[in-house]
Order: structure tokens, then C-alpha cells, then sequence
């Protein structure tokens, strides 16, 4: 069972992007899920987390701008990222709480680079 981070690019401030974490193998289903940055000499940055209710949790540079959501029918988490910024330039990546048949995982997929141009 793994993950892949997917969905960046090269985008202009104001822009947007959407990030999908898809799992791959058989997973019955898609349980809490964080996405993370790390910028260039900067440490890792928890930027989102979405319960396996729903409840989610942003950090405070990216709320109001950034959505994170998943899509249970296929078991695929998302970040809507809005009006983006040059400080939003970052490698993303995600882990998620996987349920299998045999049990939990939470592997973390590989990250996805966002760079937002000025």
C-alpha cells in the first residue's frame, strides 16, 4: 500500500492548484489525512488535516485560502489551494491513515513540488 502526492506545478500568485493523494492496493478505506510542505530551507510544515469525520484543521498561513477534502467513494484525499502566494512555493506531500484488510497504515506518499511565481 502506497501514496502519491500528485497535481503540482508551475503557477502564477493569485492562482490555484489542486493536490490529490491517491492511494494504490486495496484499501477499504481513507481514515485521517495531512498534507504537509517543506519550503527550501525550511523545516516541514504541517498545512492541513482532515479527520476521518471531517473535521478539519488549517494552518493559520493558509486558512481561508487552501481546502482539504477527500473523496470517500474512491478513497482519494485533495487540497483545494487557492490564491496562491511566492511563500506557498513548497515540496507538498501527504500521509493518510490507510484501513486495509489487514489492518492500519499510514504510509506517506511522495511529495509533489508547488511553485507560485510573483
Amino acid at each position: 500500500v502506497q501514496l502519491q502526492a500528485c497535481g503540482g506545478g508551475l503557477v502564477q500568485a493569485g492562482g490555484y492548484l489542486r493536490l490529490s493523494c491517491v492511494p494504490s492496493g486495496n484499501i477499504q478505506s481513507m481514515d485521517l489525512m495531512r498534507w504537509y510542505r517543506q519550503a527550501p530551507g525550511k523545516e516541514r510544515e504541517l498545512v492541513a488535516e482532515i479527520t476521518g469525520g471531517g473535521t478539519t484543521t488549517y494552518a493559520d498561513s493558509v486558512k481561508g485560502r487552501f481546502t482539504i477534502f477527500k473523496d470517500n467513494a474512491v478513497n482519494t484525499g485533495f487540497l483545494q489551494m487557492s490564491d496562491l502566494k511566492p511563500e506557498d512555493t513548497a515540496v507538498y506531500s501527504c500521509t493518510a491513515v490507510l484501513i486495509t484488510h489487514y489492518g492500519s497504515v499510514q504510509p506517506w506518499g511522495q511529495g509533489t513540488l508547488v511553485t507560485v511565481s510573483s
